[in-house]
């Protein structure tokens, strides 16, 4: 089992989840983070510290993010890995919690 980002994080893009990887499994993208399923190690230490709540197990993946598995192993392999924390966006606050962010998503 690996974790998984979802929808809320776009936007968002908090990145304080990098900072506790312990193996840098994070792709970093323009307005989105995802993980690299076949890096994660199911640490479960970045769901804590994700201010928008966007991560989750892949078996806990919401039926209505279920999209987003497969979404972090396409964008993985394209992305280019984080490894330090970075400020997030200045409006990330205004984009937390918002619904169908999916068509905002830039790859």
């Amino acid at each position: 089992m690996t974790y998984v980002v979802t929808e809320n994080c776009i936007r968002c893009k908090y990145t304080d989840c990098v900072d506790v990887c312990p193996v840098d499994c994070f792709r970093e993208g323009p307005n989105f983070l995802v993980i690299d399923p076949d890096e994660c190690i199911d640490c479960t230490l970045c769901v804590a510290e994700c201010p928008a709540e966007a991560i989750f197990a892949e078996d806990d993946v919401p039926a209505d993010q279920q999209a987003f598995i497969a979404l972090n192993a396409e964008l993985s392999a394209k992305w280019t890995p984080i490894v330090e924390r970075k400020e997030p966006p200045a409006d990330a606050d205004d984009w937390r919690g918002v619904k169908d962010k999916l068509k905002l998503l830039e790859r």
